[in-house]
């Protein structure tokens, strides 16, 4: 977890915290460091975490607990794609959600707190397209496999915005974060978790970054470690 201080995008009124957590270790992160091409491969169709990504879940969950910072969370919103639901579950889920998503972690000495709820949206998702790992499952199946996850927001069951042979530019993935921050002002919680991935971060804090200090943008726009987390305030300019 990042024990930097948070960052301010905006000295203004009409705040939201924000705690930013790529999801942890997949399986697909695996094979990708060793062959870039493996990415291509069907066998990691939206890959699930590595015994690695389940461990780094438990131990941000027990830095979550300790800190306190669980009671303050009012929501938390995941990519609807495996690896972040199973994130999600894992560092903020209730110990009911933790046996749901199969995890094996030790809860040893963190209480049973009551915990947000947590809403899929496929607009913090991945980079769609061409590579198998990015690819969804349909709703109604991950609806069974994450019955208390809320997946409200996604209209389409099957997964119509990823395409085999058409991968997702930079500026389509910057355009698709700011919608998601705009849409995130039309909540009323105050602070939210988003499990989200990569390539998501580094486009929408880079495109949110330009309003900001290049000593700040450089800070927002660090490349994201598995299961890493920073806290940031964003001001409403209107």
């Amino acid at each position: 977890m990042d024990a930097n201080p948070a960052l301010f995008l905006y000295p203004l009124e009409h705040s939201k915290i924000l705690h930013l957590v790529r999801h942890a270790q997949g399986i697909h992160n695996v094979a990708g460091e060793k062959d870039h091409d493996a990415l291509l491969s069907p066998e990691y169709f939206d890959a699930h975490l590595s015994p690695l990504g389940e461990q780094q879940a438990g131990n941000l969950r027990k830095q979550i607990h300790a800190s306190g910072q669980l009671e303050r969370i009012d929501l938390v919103i995941t990519s609807p794609l495996c690896r972040a639901m199973q994130t999600a579950i894992q560092v903020f889920g209730s110990e009911g959600q933790m046996n749901e998503s199969k995890a094996n972690i030790d809860n040893s000495g963190i209480s049973s707190l009551k915990c947000p709820p947590i809403v899929a949206s496929e607009l913090c998702r991945e980079r769609l397209g061409v590579h198998p790992c990015d690819k969804r499952r349909t709703i109604s199946e991950n609806r069974s496999r994450f019955p208390t996850i809320d997946f409200s927001l996604i209209e389409s069951d099957e997964d119509i915005s990823w395409k085999t042979d058409a991968r997702e530019t930079d500026e389509e993935i910057a355009a698709r974060g700011l919608k998601f921050m705009n849409w995130l002002w039309t909540r009323p919680e105050k602070e939210v978790a988003i499990v989200t991935h990569h390539r998501f971060l580094q486009h929408t804090l880079n495109a949110l970054g330009n309003d900001c200090h290049p000593s700040v943008k450089n800070k927002m726009c660090k490349k994201f470690e598995n299961c890493e987390l920073r806290s940031m305030i964003i001001v409403d300019k209107e």
